[in-house]
Protein backbone atom coordinates (compact mmCIF):
# COMPACT_ATOMS: atom_id res chain seq x y z
CA UNK A 1 0.00 0.00 0.00
CA UNK A 2 2.76 2.49 0.90
CA UNK A 3 4.23 1.60 -2.99
CA UNK A 4 0.74 2.51 -4.51
CA UNK A 5 0.57 5.87 -2.24
CA UNK A 6 4.29 6.68 -3.33
CA UNK A 7 3.19 5.62 -7.10
CA UNK A 8 -0.42 8.23 -6.65
CA UNK A 9 1.35 10.88 -5.19
CA UNK A 10 4.13 10.81 -7.93
CA UNK A 11 1.57 11.10 -10.73
CA UNK A 12 -0.47 13.78 -8.88
CA UNK A 13 2.98 16.06 -8.40
CA UNK A 14 3.45 15.72 -12.81
CA UNK A 15 1.75 18.51 -14.34
CA UNK A 16 0.02 16.84 -16.94
CA UNK A 17 -1.57 17.74 -19.88
CA UNK A 18 0.10 21.27 -19.44
CA UNK A 19 1.53 23.41 -22.72
CA UNK A 20 4.99 24.35 -22.63
CA UNK A 21 5.10 25.92 -26.40
CA UNK A 22 7.84 28.51 -26.68
CA UNK A 23 6.50 31.76 -29.19
CA UNK A 24 9.86 31.45 -30.83
CA UNK A 25 11.66 27.78 -30.95
CA UNK A 26 11.05 26.62 -34.19
CA UNK A 27 13.85 24.61 -35.64
CA UNK A 28 13.33 22.26 -38.43
CA UNK A 29 12.02 19.13 -37.65
CA UNK A 30 12.08 15.20 -39.90
CA UNK A 31 9.27 13.15 -38.74
CA UNK A 32 9.31 9.52 -39.19
CA UNK A 33 6.67 7.63 -39.75
CA UNK A 34 7.44 3.74 -40.09
CA UNK A 35 4.38 1.99 -41.32
CA UNK A 36 2.97 -1.91 -41.35
CA UNK A 37 -0.28 -2.32 -41.72
CA UNK A 38 -3.50 -0.40 -41.82
CA UNK A 39 -6.84 -0.25 -39.77
CA UNK A 40 -9.84 2.37 -39.65
CA UNK A 41 -7.71 4.91 -37.49
CA UNK A 42 -4.63 5.00 -39.39
CA UNK A 43 -5.86 7.38 -41.60
CA UNK A 44 -6.98 9.73 -38.81
CA UNK A 45 -3.53 9.27 -36.57
CA UNK A 46 -1.18 9.90 -39.66
CA UNK A 47 -3.67 12.96 -40.63
CA UNK A 48 -2.92 14.54 -37.10
CA UNK A 49 0.66 14.75 -37.93
CA UNK A 50 0.47 16.76 -41.16
CA UNK A 51 -2.40 18.96 -39.88
CA UNK A 52 0.48 20.02 -36.98
CA UNK A 53 0.28 23.70 -36.32
CA UNK A 54 4.17 24.28 -36.38
CA UNK A 55 5.56 27.12 -38.14
CA UNK A 56 8.98 26.07 -38.77
CA UNK A 57 9.73 23.36 -41.32
CA UNK A 58 9.20 19.77 -41.29
CA UNK A 59 9.92 17.07 -43.65
CA UNK A 60 7.52 13.87 -42.88
CA UNK A 61 9.16 10.45 -44.45
CA UNK A 62 6.54 7.62 -44.27
CA UNK A 63 8.17 4.23 -45.00
CA UNK A 64 7.22 0.65 -45.82
CA UNK A 65 9.14 -2.79 -46.46
CA UNK A 66 6.36 -3.75 -49.46
CA UNK A 67 4.24 -1.75 -52.19
CA UNK A 68 1.35 -4.04 -51.37
CA UNK A 69 1.32 -2.58 -47.53
CA UNK A 70 -2.21 -1.26 -47.42
CA UNK A 71 -0.89 1.40 -45.50
CA UNK A 72 1.07 2.71 -48.39
CA UNK A 73 -2.76 4.17 -49.91
CA UNK A 74 -3.79 5.89 -47.33
CA UNK A 75 0.03 7.91 -47.15
CA UNK A 76 -0.08 8.67 -50.82
CA UNK A 77 -3.65 10.02 -50.16
CA UNK A 78 -2.47 12.28 -47.45
CA UNK A 79 0.60 13.21 -49.07
CA UNK A 80 -1.99 14.60 -51.59
CA UNK A 81 -4.16 15.87 -49.53
CA UNK A 82 -1.31 18.31 -47.99
CA UNK A 83 0.29 19.35 -50.89
CA UNK A 84 2.32 21.82 -48.93
CA UNK A 85 3.95 19.66 -46.87
CA UNK A 86 7.46 18.30 -47.82
CA UNK A 87 5.98 14.64 -47.34
CA UNK A 88 7.56 11.48 -49.51
CA UNK A 89 6.71 7.95 -49.02
CA UNK A 90 9.94 5.66 -49.28
CA UNK A 91 9.36 1.21 -50.16
CA UNK A 92 12.36 0.01 -49.98
CA UNK A 93 13.54 -3.47 -48.76
CA UNK A 94 14.94 -3.42 -45.09
CA UNK A 95 18.13 -3.79 -44.00
CA UNK A 96 19.28 -7.19 -42.82
CA UNK A 97 17.43 -6.58 -39.11
CA UNK A 98 15.26 -8.93 -36.88
CA UNK A 99 13.68 -5.55 -35.85
CA UNK A 100 11.68 -5.04 -38.81
CA UNK A 101 10.50 -0.99 -37.89
CA UNK A 102 14.10 -0.60 -37.36
CA UNK A 103 14.88 -1.49 -40.20
CA UNK A 104 12.60 0.70 -42.07
CA UNK A 105 13.81 3.99 -40.06
CA UNK A 106 17.43 2.94 -40.89
CA UNK A 107 16.29 3.17 -44.92
CA UNK A 108 14.64 6.70 -43.68
CA UNK A 109 17.26 8.16 -42.33
CA UNK A 110 19.02 8.32 -45.31
CA UNK A 111 16.80 10.98 -46.88
CA UNK A 112 16.55 13.04 -43.22
CA UNK A 113 17.21 16.29 -43.62
CA UNK A 114 16.94 18.40 -40.41
CA UNK A 115 18.39 18.37 -37.12
CA UNK A 116 15.74 17.03 -34.91
CA UNK A 117 14.03 13.80 -35.58
CA UNK A 118 11.01 12.33 -34.16
CA UNK A 119 9.88 9.04 -34.39
CA UNK A 120 6.55 7.69 -33.64
CA UNK A 121 4.70 4.44 -34.68
CA UNK A 122 1.34 4.70 -37.15
CA UNK A 123 -1.19 4.54 -34.72
CA UNK A 124 -0.56 7.50 -32.85
CA UNK A 125 -3.06 10.35 -32.76
CA UNK A 126 -1.54 13.73 -31.36
CA UNK A 127 -3.33 17.22 -30.46
CA UNK A 128 -2.52 20.13 -33.22
CA UNK A 129 -0.36 21.91 -30.81
CA UNK A 130 1.75 18.84 -30.50
CA UNK A 131 4.69 19.21 -32.60
CA UNK A 132 5.42 22.56 -31.00
CA UNK A 133 5.37 21.60 -27.39
CA UNK A 134 7.45 18.38 -28.00
CA UNK A 135 10.41 19.88 -29.62
CA UNK A 136 10.27 23.31 -26.63
CA UNK A 137 12.56 21.38 -24.11
CA UNK A 138 15.28 21.44 -26.40
CA UNK A 139 16.16 24.99 -25.87
CA UNK A 140 18.35 23.12 -23.07
CA UNK A 141 21.01 22.39 -24.72
CA UNK A 142 21.71 19.51 -22.38
CA UNK A 143 18.05 17.54 -23.48
CA UNK A 144 18.79 14.74 -26.05
CA UNK A 145 15.88 12.99 -26.26
CA UNK A 146 12.18 13.94 -25.58
CA UNK A 147 9.15 11.12 -24.73
CA UNK A 148 5.72 11.43 -23.65
CA UNK A 149 3.35 9.42 -22.25
CA UNK A 150 0.52 8.26 -24.01
CA UNK A 151 -3.38 6.75 -23.37
CA UNK A 152 -4.97 3.39 -24.68
CA UNK A 153 -7.92 5.63 -26.45
CA UNK A 154 -10.36 3.36 -27.85
CA UNK A 155 -10.72 0.42 -26.13
CA UNK A 156 -13.59 -1.60 -27.18
CA UNK A 157 -13.78 -5.10 -25.82
CA UNK A 158 -13.79 -6.01 -22.02
CA UNK A 159 -10.17 -7.11 -22.66
CA UNK A 160 -8.98 -3.85 -24.35
CA UNK A 161 -10.73 -2.46 -21.10
CA UNK A 162 -8.35 -4.64 -19.01
CA UNK A 163 -5.60 -3.34 -20.56
CA UNK A 164 -6.64 -0.22 -20.49
CA UNK A 165 -5.72 -0.30 -16.39
CA UNK A 166 -2.42 -1.27 -17.10
CA UNK A 167 -1.69 1.16 -19.69
CA UNK A 168 -4.09 4.19 -18.59
CA UNK A 169 -3.13 4.04 -14.77
CA UNK A 170 -0.33 1.84 -13.96
CA UNK A 171 2.19 2.43 -16.84
CA UNK A 172 2.83 5.92 -16.55
CA UNK A 173 2.68 6.49 -13.02
CA UNK A 174 5.10 3.62 -12.68
CA UNK A 175 7.68 5.58 -14.90
CA UNK A 176 6.90 8.93 -12.88
CA UNK A 177 8.02 7.08 -9.76
CA UNK A 178 11.06 5.01 -11.35
CA UNK A 179 12.28 8.50 -12.27
CA UNK A 180 12.12 9.71 -8.26
CA UNK A 181 14.97 7.29 -7.98
CA UNK A 182 17.25 8.30 -10.72
CA UNK A 183 16.93 10.55 -14.08
CA UNK A 184 15.56 8.67 -16.67
CA UNK A 185 17.69 6.35 -18.82
CA UNK A 186 14.83 5.50 -20.99
CA UNK A 187 12.63 6.21 -23.64
CA UNK A 188 8.56 5.49 -24.27
CA UNK A 189 7.92 4.31 -27.74
CA UNK A 190 4.72 5.93 -29.25
CA UNK A 191 6.66 9.42 -29.50
CA UNK A 192 10.72 9.68 -29.29
CA UNK A 193 11.76 13.29 -30.37
CA UNK A 194 15.92 13.06 -29.86
CA UNK A 195 18.50 15.92 -31.79
CA UNK A 196 19.82 13.68 -34.50
CA UNK A 197 23.34 14.21 -33.00
CA UNK A 198 22.61 11.93 -30.14
CA UNK A 199 21.12 8.97 -32.64
CA UNK A 200 24.37 9.51 -34.47
CA UNK A 201 26.18 9.47 -31.27
CA UNK A 202 25.06 6.09 -30.92
CA UNK A 203 26.13 4.62 -34.19
CA UNK A 204 22.45 5.31 -35.98
CA UNK A 205 19.18 3.45 -35.90
CA UNK A 206 21.92 0.69 -36.80
CA UNK A 207 22.61 0.12 -33.37
CA UNK A 208 19.06 -0.73 -32.72
CA UNK A 209 18.67 -3.66 -35.20
CA UNK A 210 18.86 -6.42 -33.15
CA UNK A 211 16.47 -5.57 -30.14
CA UNK A 212 13.19 -6.14 -29.90
CA UNK A 213 12.70 -2.81 -27.57
CA UNK A 214 14.03 -0.18 -29.55
CA UNK A 215 12.91 2.13 -28.01
CA UNK A 216 14.12 1.46 -24.57
CA UNK A 217 17.31 1.02 -26.21
CA UNK A 218 17.36 4.16 -27.87
CA UNK A 219 16.63 6.19 -24.38
CA UNK A 220 19.45 4.09 -22.88
CA UNK A 221 22.37 4.48 -25.09
CA UNK A 222 21.80 7.69 -25.18
CA UNK A 223 21.49 8.21 -21.33
CA UNK A 224 24.81 5.81 -21.26
CA UNK A 225 26.56 8.73 -23.24
CA UNK A 226 25.38 11.55 -21.14
CA UNK A 227 22.61 12.90 -22.81
CA UNK A 228 19.36 14.17 -20.91
CA UNK A 229 15.77 12.54 -21.69
CA UNK A 230 12.90 14.57 -20.64
CA UNK A 231 9.33 14.01 -19.88
CA UNK A 232 6.49 16.46 -22.22
CA UNK A 233 3.66 16.92 -20.35
CA UNK A 234 1.31 16.68 -22.95
CA UNK A 235 -0.21 13.10 -23.98
CA UNK A 236 -1.02 11.60 -27.01
CA UNK A 237 -3.40 8.45 -27.92
CA UNK A 238 -2.79 5.19 -28.97
CA UNK A 239 -5.38 4.18 -31.18
CA UNK A 240 -6.14 0.05 -31.95
CA UNK A 241 -8.58 -2.02 -33.56
CA UNK A 242 -10.79 -4.13 -31.06
CA UNK A 243 -9.09 -6.53 -29.44
CA UNK A 244 -10.01 -10.01 -27.75
CA UNK A 245 -8.13 -11.51 -24.88
CA UNK A 246 -6.11 -13.76 -26.84
CA UNK A 247 -4.53 -10.92 -28.51
CA UNK A 248 -3.93 -8.97 -25.54
CA UNK A 249 -2.56 -11.67 -23.91
CA UNK A 250 0.06 -12.35 -26.62
CA UNK A 251 1.12 -8.81 -26.50
CA UNK A 252 1.10 -8.13 -22.64
CA UNK A 253 3.46 -11.72 -22.40
CA UNK A 254 5.20 -9.89 -25.18
CA UNK A 255 5.93 -6.91 -23.06
CA UNK A 256 6.64 -8.67 -19.88
CA UNK A 257 9.24 -11.24 -21.22
CA UNK A 258 10.66 -7.86 -23.07
CA UNK A 259 10.50 -6.00 -19.55
CA UNK A 260 12.29 -8.08 -17.66
CA UNK A 261 15.22 -8.30 -20.06
CA UNK A 262 15.53 -4.87 -20.30
CA UNK A 263 15.41 -4.30 -16.71
CA UNK A 264 15.76 -7.90 -14.86
CA UNK A 265 16.16 -6.18 -11.11
CA UNK A 266 13.70 -3.89 -11.01
CA UNK A 267 11.04 -6.21 -12.39
CA UNK A 268 11.49 -9.10 -10.57
CA UNK A 269 10.80 -6.69 -7.55
CA UNK A 270 8.16 -4.92 -9.21
CA UNK A 271 5.49 -7.68 -8.00
CA UNK A 272 5.96 -6.27 -4.73
CA UNK A 273 3.78 -2.92 -6.12
CA UNK A 274 0.95 -5.60 -6.95
CA UNK A 275 -1.75 -3.91 -4.16
CA UNK A 276 -4.38 -6.67 -4.47
CA UNK A 277 -1.76 -9.89 -4.81
CA UNK A 278 -0.40 -9.70 -1.41
CA UNK A 279 -3.59 -8.41 0.96
CA UNK A 280 -5.77 -11.12 -0.86
CA UNK A 281 -2.51 -13.78 0.17
CA UNK A 282 -2.20 -12.30 3.84
CA UNK A 283 -5.79 -13.02 3.77
CA UNK A 284 -6.10 -16.49 2.67
CA UNK A 285 -2.93 -17.44 4.67
CA UNK A 286 -4.28 -15.74 7.97
CA UNK A 287 -7.80 -16.67 7.77
CA UNK A 288 -8.70 -13.81 10.47
CA UNK A 289 -12.03 -11.80 9.52
CA UNK A 290 -10.11 -8.65 10.47
CA UNK A 291 -7.87 -9.52 7.68
CA UNK A 292 -10.66 -9.66 4.80
CA UNK A 293 -11.58 -6.84 5.80
CA UNK A 294 -8.59 -5.20 5.41
CA UNK A 295 -8.30 -7.02 2.07
CA UNK A 296 -11.40 -4.88 0.98
CA UNK A 297 -9.75 -1.62 2.38
CA UNK A 298 -6.79 -2.22 0.10
CA UNK A 299 -8.59 -3.67 -2.57
CA UNK A 300 -11.04 -0.49 -2.65
CA UNK A 301 -8.08 2.06 -2.26
CA UNK A 302 -6.39 0.23 -4.88
CA UNK A 303 -9.45 0.81 -7.25
CA UNK A 304 -9.93 4.35 -6.37
CA UNK A 305 -5.90 5.18 -7.20
CA UNK A 306 -6.69 3.21 -10.57
CA UNK A 307 -9.61 5.65 -11.51
CA UNK A 308 -8.65 8.45 -10.46
CA UNK A 309 -4.42 7.92 -12.53
CA UNK A 310 -6.79 6.85 -15.47
CA UNK A 311 -9.10 10.07 -15.46
CA UNK A 312 -6.06 12.16 -14.72
CA UNK A 313 -4.46 10.60 -17.87
CA UNK A 314 -7.57 10.27 -20.25
CA UNK A 315 -9.69 13.55 -18.85
CA UNK A 316 -12.50 11.44 -19.31
CA UNK A 317 -14.61 9.56 -17.05
CA UNK A 318 -15.69 6.29 -19.75
CA UNK A 319 -13.86 3.67 -17.71
CA UNK A 320 -15.82 4.43 -14.48
CA UNK A 321 -18.26 1.48 -14.91
CA UNK A 322 -15.24 -0.99 -15.38
CA UNK A 323 -13.21 -0.09 -12.52
CA UNK A 324 -14.34 -4.03 -11.00
CA UNK A 325 -11.24 -5.13 -14.02
CA UNK A 326 -8.41 -3.59 -11.61
CA UNK A 327 -7.99 -6.43 -9.34
CA UNK A 328 -8.63 -9.17 -11.97
CA UNK A 329 -5.89 -7.16 -13.93
CA UNK A 330 -3.86 -7.37 -11.06
CA UNK A 331 -3.71 -11.10 -10.35
CA UNK A 332 -3.63 -11.85 -14.52
CA UNK A 333 -0.29 -9.29 -13.99
CA UNK A 334 0.89 -11.67 -10.90
CA UNK A 335 0.63 -14.38 -13.53
CA UNK A 336 2.31 -12.80 -16.29
CA UNK A 337 5.36 -12.03 -14.42
CA UNK A 338 5.94 -15.55 -13.01
CA UNK A 339 5.70 -16.04 -17.37
CA UNK A 340 7.61 -13.48 -17.78
CA UNK A 341 10.55 -15.72 -16.43
CA UNK A 342 9.27 -19.24 -17.86
CA UNK A 343 10.81 -18.56 -21.27
CA UNK A 344 12.33 -16.58 -23.45
CA UNK A 345 10.44 -17.19 -26.56
CA UNK A 346 8.14 -14.24 -27.84
CA UNK A 347 5.59 -13.77 -31.03
CA UNK A 348 5.74 -10.58 -32.55
CA UNK A 349 4.20 -9.79 -36.29
CA UNK A 350 3.33 -13.37 -36.50
CA UNK A 351 7.17 -14.47 -36.36
CA UNK A 352 8.11 -16.41 -33.39
CA UNK A 353 11.85 -15.17 -31.47
CA UNK A 354 13.98 -15.66 -29.24
CA UNK A 355 15.36 -12.95 -26.68
CA UNK A 356 18.80 -13.22 -25.66
CA UNK A 357 19.45 -12.10 -21.59
CA UNK A 358 20.32 -8.68 -23.34
CA UNK A 359 17.42 -8.41 -25.27
CA UNK A 360 18.15 -9.27 -28.56
CA UNK A 361 15.81 -10.80 -31.04
CA UNK A 362 16.74 -14.23 -32.83
CA UNK A 363 14.15 -15.75 -35.16
CA UNK A 364 13.51 -19.48 -34.34
CA UNK A 365 13.27 -21.50 -37.27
Amino acid sequence: MLLLLWQWLAALRFPLHRRIASPSFFPAVTIFKPLKGADSETETCLRSWLAQDYRGPVQFLFGAASENDPACDIARKLIREFPERDAKLIIGPQSNCPNAKVGTLINLSTHACHDFWIISDADVYVPPDFLSNVIAPFQQPDIALVNCFYQLANPSTLAMRCEAVAVNADFWSQVLQARCLKPLDFALGAVMAARRSAIESIGGFQSLCDYLADDFQLGHQIATRGGRIELCPVVVECRESPQGWRQIWKHQLRWARTIRVCRPLPYFFSILSNSTLWPLAAAIAVGNPAFWGALCFCIALRCCAALNLQSRLTRSRAHLWYDFLVPLKDMLHALLWALAFAGNTIEWRGTKYTLTRDGRLIPKS
